[in-house]
């Protein structure tokens, strides 16, 4: 595990930094709720390179609103650290005041209040914008820009064109190399033959054939920026088969496989490499780790656990790039590289206030293309929301209870499941519950509602399996994922507790009585792993369910008790 005295260090590099530059010079600008362009592209260069990073974007071609967690539990050395940090204790750590349109990118309080204050975050178009401004600033030469994953998944256009969608939009960006996650369950051969129509490299050094142990996709790039040589490794989600179905990609093998990460930098330096980057869709405190036990990493770029942070953290002589989702950042890291070394840096999380950036007018018309043959369908309102609804966070979200409580009177069920998903945007108290925003929740690829009796032993098993993957406290053991949602049943956790006795106190909300061990109680669920799993798929039962009630209010869930964080 990373130790003491290394995240102590880490955490000071990044105090040190987000306390001289933060978002960047947005601080008066935003408190007079004025913010320009320009105010978002400021930066001072440095060095010869820029290296421009987005990720987890989902699929998401548009401006949305999305709030960021209200709880983000750390364990273990991670416990209390950024980007386990939330709200006050996180606007305090980066110095960032609050009612600010820094505090809105990356907090919740107030949420709806700043939301209709600074407007809607993110769209394509605008990111093309800021990259096409920094390429024109620094020179195109000077310039890499990577993206993490996540990205062909996320969206009804995503779904209905598998992934080529993305893979236009990324192709008119300019990406010149990614990694991936959600993209494998498109399955095998969708996935290779969206690589080979992508311009940029699909780099994933860790996806093997199992009966060759074969890499499956490159495991590496070299590209010449400003006269420097970098290599760029890719490392894909090394739990895909576990947290998504292992039969979409039968032949296919992933894991973390340190050494032979280790093994990719060395022979990159062999090569000549000056910077040596690991596009990773580990997860921060996996990545935080990592860079604790493989020599000669310069950059990891993470992703997947969606953490924004405007700063870095160092580990050693490796800096950590956490750049956020949906479209809401873009980050830019330039590198002063003298004798194949990084001797400086300077770095800014730029914001995507679409209020404030202009469209870039082809991404826009490709955006609009790609959208057109679906924009009926999406735009149909099937009802609307009384209540600010959102997902991101460790436990049970607005709208992860809407899609519970669509199940159990859909699926007339006594407790629902619904998994821990980060992806899908925000809704305002009196928005539209459009098809759109019923989709950027669910659409998936294995979609079934099923209906199945689980006994509250069995129940039980499962939520103590989810915790583990989530609270274990070394980061290694981690799936970097949320607790699975529930519907119908509280219970109560202790985060700091071993494995198989976090949960306790589960309770069959409709009568108040304690789940019985061996009783059979009838549970709906989606995204089952499982194969030929049967029902409707989900966006139609939420579709159902919104459309009865047409007006839908969530109250605060306090059917979790949370203890030991």
């Amino acid at each position: 595990m990373i130790s003491r005295r290394h995240f102590l260090h880490a955490t000071a590099a990044a105090h040190a930094l987000a306390v001289a530059s933060g978002l960047g010079p947005l601080g008066r600008a935003a408190a007079q709720q004025r913010l320009s362009e320009q105010d978002i592209l400021r930066f001072e260069p440095l060095g010869q390179v820029t290296i421009l990073h987005v990720t987890d974007i989902h699929a998401q071609l548009v401006p949305l609103y999305f709030r960021e967690p209200s709880i983000n539990l750390g364990v273990g050395p991670a416990k209390g650290k950024p980007p386990h940090l939330t709200d006050q204790a996180f606007r305090d750590f980066f110095k960032i005041a609050g009612g600010t349109a820094e505090a809105h990118a990356l907090t919740s309080d107030d949420f709806t209040a700043l939301a209709r204050t600074y407007g809607r975050m993110g769209g394509m178009d605008r990111v093309s914008r800021l990259i096409s401004a920094i390429r024109a600033e620094r020179g195109a030469d000077k310039v890499l820009l990577l993206d993490g994953g996540d990205t062909w998944q996320g969206s009804w256009t995503a779904l209905q064109t598998r992934g080529d969608d993305m893979v236009q939009v990324m192709n008119a960006l300019g990406v010149e190399a990614m990694t991936s996650h959600w993209e494998f369950t498109y399955g095998e051969d969708r996935v290779k033959e969206l690589a080979e129509k992508s311009k940029a490299a699909f780099l994933a050094q860790n996806v093997r054939d199992n009966e060759w142990q074969e890499a499956v996709f490159e495991p590496r790039k070299t590209f010449e920026k400003g006269g420097a040589k970098i290599a760029v490794i890719g490392q894909a989600f090394p739990r895909t088969p576990i947290a998504n179905p292992r039969w979409m990609i039968p032949k296919w093998e992933f894991g973390l496989r340190e050494e032979d990460i280790q093994k990719q930098v060395d022979e990159a330096r062999a090569e000549g490499a000056d910077v040596v980057v690991l596009l990773s869709h580990n997860g921060f405190d996996v990545d935080a780790k990592l860079a604790t036990r493989v020599n000669g990493i310069d950059v990891i770029l993470t992703a997947h656990t969606h953490d924004a942070m405007p700063g870095v953290v160092t580990a050693g002589r490796t800096i950590l790039v956490a750049s956020g989702s949906h479209g809401k950042f873009v980050s830019r890291l330039d590198l002063d590289i003298r004798d194949k070394k990084v001797t400086g840096y300077r770095y800014k999380l730029l914001p995507v206030f679409s209020d404030a950036i202009t469209p870039d007018p082809s991404m826009a018309g490709l955006v609009h293309t790609i959208r057109k043959p679906f924009a009926t369908e999406l735009a149909q309102e099937i009802g609307r929301t009384d209540s600010l609804l959102f997902r991101r966070g460790n436990f049970n979200g607005t709208f992860d209870d809407l899609i519970a409580q669509a199940m159990l009177a859909e699926r007339d069920a006594e407790i629902a499941l619904t998994p821990g998903f980060r992806w899908g945007g925000t809704l305002l108290p009196g928005d539209a519950i459009t098809f759109d925003a019923i989709a950027n929740a669910t659409a998936i690829t294995y979609p079934a509602c099923y209906r199945m009796e689980m006994t509250g032993a069995q129940l039980k098993d499962v939520l103590e399996d989810v915790a583990d993957n989530i609270f274990h406290p070394d980061p290694y053991f981690q799936g970097g994922g949320d607790m699975v949602r529930v519907g119908g049943v509280g219970y109560a956790i202790d985060v700091s507790a071993p494995m198989g006795r976090r949960i306790s106190d589960l309770t069959l909300l409709k009568s108040g009585r304690p789940l019985e061990a061996s009783r059979p109680y009838t549970v709906a669920g989606w995204a089952s792993v499982n194969q030929g799993t049967q029902g409707p798929p989900i966006w139609d039962v939420v579709k159902a369910h919104v459309a009865r009630h047409k007006t839908v209010r969530i109250e605060p869930n306090s059917a979790v008790k949370v203890t030991g964080a």
